[in-house]
Parts: C-alpha cells; structure tokens; sequence
C-alpha cells in the first residue's frame, strides 16, 4: 500500500474541513491533522476495518482545533472543545444532529482509553493514527515504506516544537484534563524518541 491508495473523501464537506483547519492552524498542525486522517484511513484498510471516509476526514481536521488560540478554553479540555467545533461545523455542513454527535464524539474519543472498533470504527482509528503521530505509538500497525512515503510527502515541519509546549500549556491550565495526564506521563520522551522522526 502506498500513499495515493489510501481513500480520500472528495466532498465539499471534506473540502470544507480542510479549509477551516487550514484557516486556523500553523502548517505544521495542519500537516499533523492531514497525516492523522491518512494513518487511521490506511490502517483501516489494511486491517479490514469499514469506516465511513467523509465522517473520519472531517473528525480528523479538527481534531485538534481547542489547542489554537481562537478557540481556547481556559476550562474546558481541548478535545471537549474540539468536539463542540466539530457539532457545530456539521451543523454548518447540513448534517442531521445524529452525524454531528458522531464527530463530537470521535473528537473527544482520541484523547480517551481504547475505543472498541465495533462501536465505534472512527474514534478507533483516530485514536490509534493520533497516538502513532504524537509519540509512535503502535508504529508496527503500519507498513514501513507507508510511514515514511507519508513523512516525506506531507512532512513533520515544526510539529514537536510546536505541540509539546501547547500540551505542556494545557496541562499547567488545567490540571485534571488529558492533556496534564500525557505530559506528566512521559510525553516529551515518547515524542523525542518517535520513530517517524528518525533520520535514516
């Protein structure tokens, strides 16, 4: 498998969430975003999970959009917040109430503990592509030669000097979130010692 493989939703909703990422976020969280969507919609295929393509891609997104600046809550977790942005954009998109739920929920699922594949495919594989771009999480679920084609074409820019310190911020904030939990677990070890930033 390799990166023009992986399916991409060619909707304007799709389109639309690229934009609003784009909009808000730097190049680096941005790439992060797109390679998110790319690592959980390939795993899904080459571990033969369905996943509805539209519904991941936009959860993906904006997936991170309670980290930027506008929309910043001082008391609300950043994944809490980001799957408000998400109901809201589907609102915007003209989804039915039951489809914008699903995106605030896949949103909030990435921060979580495991999410069952048969409940919930999406916040499954949002889960693991997220966990495998922060810190490489579960790097063996993917293909070698995929995981470095995808680095290559959609690259790592600044994405450790930037989200660290804006985790780092969250958890100083607020203190009983997700965020405070990775941080004070060790993430600034896992994402220094990331195999996706190896240099060959």
């Amino acid at each position: 498998m390799n990166l023009d493989d992986v399916p991409r939703p060619d909707t304007r909703t799709a389109h639309a969430a690229l934009e609003v990422v784009t909009a808000y976020c730097s190049p680096a969280l941005v790439n992060h975003c797109v390679r998110a969507y790319v690592w959980a919609a390939s795993y899904g295929v080459l571990h033969r999970i369905g996943f509805d393509a539209e519904l991941l891609y936009v959860s993906a997104m904006l997936h991170d959009m309670g980290l930027v600046t506008e929309f910043d809550s001082h008391t609300v977790a950043f994944e809490e917040v980001g799957g408000h942005v998400a109901w809201l954009f589907g609102a915007g998109a003209g989804w039915p109430v039951e489809r914008r739920g699903r995106a605030a929920e896949i949103v909030v699922r990435h921060m979580g503990g495991e999410v069952d594949p048969a409940e919930d495919p999406e916040g499954h594989l949002l889960r693991l592509a997220t966990g495998l771009d922060v810190a490489g999480r579960g790097a063996d679920g993917w293909p070698p030669d995929l995981r470095a084609e995808t680095v290559r074409r959609i690259p790592r820019l600044s994405f450790v000097e930037e989200f660290l310190p804006l985790f780092e911020d969250q958890a100083r904030r607020k203190p009983g979130c997700a965020a405070a939990v990775a941080v004070q677990s060790g993430m600034a070890g896992r994402m220094a010692a990331n195999v996706l930033d190896a240099r060959e």
